[in-house]
C-alpha cells in the first residue's frame, strides 16, 4: 500500500487496484488512474468538503461513500452509509461502525488489506466535562472499539488530538492495546506534529508500528 497524508484527518490509500480518499477537507490530492472511492465519515468542516465532487470532472466514474448525517442524495455514484451497515463496491468490502461524535467509522477491505478509519471515534476526555460525562464517554468509546476485536487490521487511522492536552493519548492507547493494528497513523492533530513523537515514545509498542508524520503530502509505502 501507498499512503499519503493530506492534512489533519485527510489521507489517500493506494492498493494494487484501488485508490481511496478519506475525510478530505483541504490540501492537494493527486488522483490516480485506478478505481477510486472517496469516503467522508461525517459532515464536520474538518472532515468533509463539497470540493470532492469536483473530482468527477477528472474521474467521471469516481464513487463516494458518505455518512448518513451528510446532506446528500444517493445516486449511481453516491452511497449513503449509516452505522452498522455493509456495502460492497467493486471487490471492496466496506463495514461501518459507530463514533463517539458525529457520523461513522469505517473498516475497508481491498486487495487482501484491511483498513480502519476512525473518523471522530475517539476517547474524548475533556477537562470541563462532568465526571458522569467522562465515565459515559469511556464506556461508549470502549464498547465501540471492542466491536473490532477479532478483525485483522493492517492499517488504522486514529485521532491523536493535542487539544485534549495530557489526555491526548487515551483513545489511541486503548485502540492499539485492544486491536493491535499492524500500522497506526495518528490523525486529527492539525499542524501540531510534535504530538506524534510524544505518542510514539509513550506507547513504546513492538506489535504496532506507529507512523511519524512530519509534513503535508508525506508518502509512506507499506509492504
Amino acid at each position: 500500500m501507498k499512503i499519503e497524508y493530506i492534512y489533519h484527518s485527510g489521507f489517500t490509500v493506494e492498493t494494487d487496484n484501488y485508490f481511496f480518499v478519506f475525510d478530505y477537507y483541504k490540501g492537494r490530492v493527486d488522483l490516480k488512474d485506478k478505481k477510486t472511492i472517496v469516503f467522508s465519515t461525517h459532515g464536520h468542516g474538518d472532515h468533509y468538503n463539497r470540493e470532492i465532487y469536483d473530482w468527477e470532472k477528472e474521474k467521471p466514474h469516481i464513487l463516494y461513500v458518505l455518512s448518513g448525517d451528510i446532506e446528500a442524495k444517493a445516486s449511481k455514484h453516491v452511497y449513503i452509509l449509516d452505522e452498522g451497515e455493509d456495502l460492497k463496491l467493486f471487490d471492496v468490502e466496506i463495514k461501518s461502525f459507530g463514533s463517539t461524535d458525529l457520523g461513522i467509522s469505517l473498516l475497508v477491505k481491498a486487495d487482501g488489506k484491511s483498513i480502519f478509519f476512525a473518523g471522530d471515534l475517539n476517547w474524548w476526555y475533556w477537562d470541563d466535562d462532568s465526571d458522569e460525562e467522562k465515565i459515559r464517554m469511556e464506556h461508549v468509546f470502549k464498547e465501540e472499539v471492542n466491536k473490532l476485536k477479532g478483525f485483522k487490521i493492517d492499517v488504522a487511522f486514529f485521532p491523536v488530538d493535542p487539544r485534549l492536552e495530557e489526555d491526548y493519548y487515551r483513545g489511541g492507547e486503548y485502540f492499539i492495546n485492544t486491536i493491535h493494528p499492524r500500522h497506526f497513523f495518528p490523525m486529527h492533530f492539525g499542524d501540531k506534529y510534535d504530538v506524534i513523537p510524544k505518542f510514539i515514545h509513550k506507547m513504546n509498542t513492538k506489535d504496532t508500528s506507529i507512523v511519524d508524520i512530519t509534513e503535508r503530502n508525506q508518502v509512506f509505502e507499506l509492504e
